[in-house]
């Protein structure tokens, strides 16, 4: 029976944020339809994690999507309504928090936006990486979907005429304070400031001591407070055996994956840059060169233990831009390109018995790898690092497993410690 239902804006957020139960060994279920039907859920299922793609959707799209899944789930009795969010605060933030206490008819939602193991936090409403304000760092330059704003009330009254409070985790205990207000007349959004974990766990205590868990909002940081909270526990997962070889499919710009990238390249991955036509023309993988170009491929995996294929230009150069603009496409339409081409490739790889351990950055790239391989429903398993997920899924009659992130998550470091990590041994 499903206790709790997340609602993800994107893929790899899905997965970093249900993996935190699956951790605590509850039956977890990530699901890339928003149009799933709740009936067919598997009755072990104790939450289920809806990816319902809204990252890059109009405030509207996002708005109404978020209301009717939230509303099928109230008329499935689900008793607990989570809404993830990105840690660095893209996406259409307000509408969606509006349409989940809408949908449910709840008087508050409570939003915990800080992720304190990724250095993200909240202090007087404001959204901090590092101790920079959100829009002043990488995630203010993001090409598809800049961060503008840092003020976390401004930036929901954007897109929504709801009420919205800031919270004090220090003045739970005042009697005096607006944290003890009561029952609102009017539906309210609460954001509560946190710097630590800690701080995370007494605000889950809080609310759940006060009957306000019922509806609640945040990334994968406060997620990780609920399964305690929440009695979603189980026998966790066994072992998973991984093969010592590393295929990384990079589809992120972020600045952090790039720091990535170029680190991996200086300490021994092969570096394979996609080619302008090879991102963005679909029919080039059907061609004689694009088939070509995959044997190649084949041959080097067997040859080179640790692959990054990139999607990204070398610095200083701008051949991805060069290209959408003499083929009249749009910013959209490059991401969506790059995510089906990398789809195909991956297809054809595993298709010829790919003997690697397969990594995805960016949830784009892997919404378009798991639809050309026609996988809808996938099961987070563990955290490798912070933000880092195994997750299992079925190919046929095969299991497999795939390692995601963010493209905003990680050390530079995070390659190279993750191919020495799964280098034969058991996770």
């Amino acid at each position: 029976m499903v206790t709790l239902l997340i609602i993800a804006d994107d893929f790899t957020g899905a997965l970093d944020t249900g993996v935190q139960f699956a951790a605590s060994g509850a039956n977890t279920r990530v699901v890339t339809s928003a149009d799933y039907d709740f009936l067919q859920v598997d009755p072990e299922v104790q939450v289920l994690v809806v990816d319902a793609e809204t990252r890059h959707l109009s405030s509207r799209e996002a708005y109404n999507i978020v209301y009717d899944i939230t509303k099928k789930a109230v008329a499935q009795n689900i008793p607990f309504l989570y809404k993830k969010t990105d840690s660095a605060l893209r996406g259409n933030i307000g509408s969606e928090l509006t349409a989940m206490l809408e949908a449910a008819g709840g008087k508050t939602l409570s939003f915990l936006p800080a992720f304190p193991k990724m250095r993200r936090w909240t202090k007087d409403g404001v959204h901090y990486i590092d101790d920079v304000p959100v829009n002043e760092s990488v995630f203010g330059k993001d090409p598809f979907e800049p961060v503008t704003c840092s003020n976390i009330p401004e930036m929901i009254r954007i897109q929504s005429q709801v009420k919205v409070s800031v919270r004090d985790v220090e003045k739970l205990n005042d009697p005096t304070n607006e944290n003890n207000e009561g029952n609102p007349t009017v539906p309210e959004i609460l954001v509560w400031d946190a710097e630590t974990d800690e701080e995370l766990e007494i605000l889950g205590r809080y609310l759940y001591e006060t009957d306000q868990m019922n509806l609640t909002a945040g990334c994968a940081g406060f997620a990780a407070v609920l399964p305690e909270l929440l009695e979603l526990r189980g026998e966790k997962s066994p072992d998973i055996k991984l093969i010592s070889r590393l295929l990384v499919i990079c589809g992120s710009v972020n600045p952090i994956t790039l720091a990535q990238l170029d680190y991996a390249e200086k300490n021994g991955f092969l570096r394979i840059r996609l080619k302008p036509e090879e991102r963005l023309d679909q029919e080039f993988w059907t061609s004689p060169q694009g088939k070509e170009k995959l044997y190649e491929w084949k041959e080097l995996l067997t040859w080179h233990s640790r692959v990054i294929l990139d999607s990204n230009d070398p610095p200083g150069q701008e051949d991805t831009l060069d290209y959408a603009k003499a083929h009249g496409l749009s910013l959209d339409e490059i991401r969506v390109r790059i995510a089906a081409s990398y789809g195909h490739i991956l297809k054809v790889l595993l298709e010829g018995g790919l003997e690697s351990t397969l990594m995805i950055t960016g949830g784009d790239t892997l919404l378009g790898c798991m639809e050309q391989l026609g996988v809808r429903e996938m099961e987070p398993v563990c955290e490798l690092a912070p933000g880092t997920v195994i997750s299992g899924f079925s190919l046929g009659h095969k299991r497999n497993q795939v390692i995601s992130k963010s493209g905003g998550f990680g050390e530079e470091t995070l390659l190279v410690d993750l191919a020495y990590k799964i280098s034969d041994t058991m996770i």
